[in-house]
This record gives C-alpha cells, structure tokens and sequence, in this order.
C-alpha cells in the first residue's frame, strides 16, 4: 500500500523530553560494552529504537517520539558508538554482532517482543533483525528506507547523488587522487584506518560532511565540521559496514529473506526527496512485503527531524498505543 503522508499535520508536536529510568553499561563480550537506556512507562508497550548510521549513536531527541505514558522506550548505542566503548572500534563489530546484541537486551529486560523503530541505517538493521528473530516483532516502524545495496552504496558514493550536489561532491572527492575516485569507499577507507590520527580526522570530519549536508531537503547544503570523535566513530564505522556490504551473504539478501517476515506488520515512512536514501528502495520493499504501509512524505528528505516525517512518525506511534 502507498499513499502520500504529511497533509494534515504540519507541525511537529514531539513529546516532552524525559529521563531515563534506567542507564547502564552492558558487557555484550567481545570487548565491547554498551550504552543502554529505558525510558517512559517501565510496564508499557516496549519499543526498542535502532539509530542510524552505523555509528551515528542515539540522542535524548529519539526518545520524543513516543507517548511516556504508554511507551517502555529503549535506546542503545550500537558498538564501537556514542557512549559504547571501545570509542570507533570495528573489531567484532558487524551486522550479526549487532543483532545479537538486540537480543540480549531484549532477554536482559525480560520483553516476550516488542515494536522495533528505526530509520536509515537502522532500518537495515531493523528489517535484518526481523527476519532472525520474527516471533519477537510486534510491529517494524521504519525511515528513511537502506536496503545495504550495491545500487545504493554506488547511488551515494558512486556520483549518483553528486548529479545533484555537484559543489559538495566535489568537497568530498578532490580529497581522494583522480586514479582512486573509481572506488570512493575503499579510498576513504586507506585514509579512515590509516593509523595517523590527524589522516582519519580529516578524512573522516569530510565523510560525515557529505552525507549531513544532504540530509535535509532545506538545507543548503553547506555542512560544518562535526566534532572529531564524533566523526571518527560515524565515518570509521560507516565506512567498515560498507565496505564491507553489510556483512550480508548476498547482494539483494533483505529482499530475497521477506518471506521470513511475511506475518510481521511494518509501516514505512519515506520523503519523497531523500538523497541518501533514495524511494525507490521503500517503494520496492513495500511492493514485495504485503503487511506493509508505505507513507511517502511529500515535501521531506532524509532526517528524522524533517517536519512530515516527524509528523507522520508520531501519528503512526500514537496507532500503536495498543
């Protein structure tokens, strides 16, 4: 099902901020321990939340969308993260790593399933984590869709977006020799792991820059220096999930897999003008999952703070409530 979202509510009327009710460090093994927060109602509908990137982190803004009343709202920070250490580490961190580190929450806060929301990213994540554990997901809230495509990955990293950004692409690409602009992944990727801190923060502080800058369907495109940690982490572990296709066994494998999620409810919100993620991927998985709704934002871009995808997020939470 497809249909245009966003018409009636122009405003974002976000909840109220909270605080967590519980934080801790989890010890997920591997050397890796993770940040993990609970918020809202402690007996309430559970909502696990999955951020973006990899390595973008979770923010207080994510627990905003979800009525605290109704809503048991999880947040974590993936490996290698935000408030997770070790700080950009790639060791043991792959897709499977994360899922599961999703289920051992999902164990450790003793939750038979729950609403799982995630955008970008975490979407991808989102959708790969249904389709190993099904009977856990009540319901796949998703943004923003990332199917960890070939077509994508050569779509932002390949000229494709460029096509519309041509000053910003050229930001991020004169930094890499004409002989290696062929492969722009792997290119960042020498200079991203290089061992010289000064290299990866450079090279890093222009990958994070590519992608904020065209986050927004207002914004000017212009993109400001991320903080160096923050960057190094976002474009470390971005680059590794890349590079290395997910980790998934095949080109296509979130497609050729629906059927393991064929019974699981999902709804899909997507601007109509997302250059990191372009619709034709919600589109396309909308198409082939028939429990799916798709909404498509139509004045909207990619980031989770786009006013109609804001908007359409909270009306489709408060449907949840039950």
């Amino acid at each position: 099902m497809d249909r245009i979202a966003g018409q009636k509510r122009t405003s974002i009327n976000l909840y109220p901020q909270i605080e967590p009710f519980d934080q801790r460090l989890l010890d997920v093994g591997d050397g890796h321990t993770l940040y993990v927060e609970q918020c809202g109602r402690p007996d309430g509908v559970p909502v696990v939340v999955l951020h973006g990137g990899p390595g973008g982190g979770c923010s207080p803004a994510m627990r905003r969308y979800f009525d605290p009343a109704v809503y048991r709202i999880i947040l974590f920070d993936q490996r290698g993260c935000g408030r997770s250490r070790p700080h950009a580490a790639v060791e043991a961190n792959t897709t499977w790593h994360l899922v599961a580190d999703i289920e051992r929450i999902r164990r450790l806060f003793g939750i038979e399933g729950w609403i799982v929301f995630g955008g970008s990213w975490g979407a991808t994540l989102a959708l790969v984590y249904a389709q190993t554990h099904p009977d856990r997901v009540r319901h796949l809230v998703l943004r923003g869709v990332f199917l960890m495509t070939e077509g994508e990955l050569a779509w932002f990293y390949g000229g494709g977006a460029g096509a519309f950004w041509p000053d910003r692409w050229n930001d991020f690409a004169r930094l890499i020799p004409p002989g290696e602009q062929h492969d722009m992944i792997a290119a960042y990727h020498r200079r991203l792991f290089s061992g010289d801190a000064m290299t990866e923060t450079r090279f890093a502080r222009a990958w994070a820059g590519w992608e904020n800058a065209l986050a927004s369907i207002e914004h000017d495109g212009v993109a400001g220096d991320a903080p160096a940690d923050y960057a190094r982490a976002f474009a470390r572990l971005e680059n590794h999930y890349f590079i290395n296709r997910g980790f998934l066994e095949t080109d296509g494998q979130i497609l050729r897999d629906l059927p393991k999620i064929a019974e699981v409810p999902g709804t899909i919100v997507q601007g109509r003008y997302d250059m990191i993620c372009p619709p034709v991927s919600a589109w396309t998985l909308a198409r082939h999952w028939k429990r799916s709704d798709l909404r498509m934002v139509p004045a909207a871009g990619h980031a989770l703070s786009e006013p109609g995808i804001s908007a359409e997020l909270i009306r489709i939470m408060d449907g949840l409530r039950t």
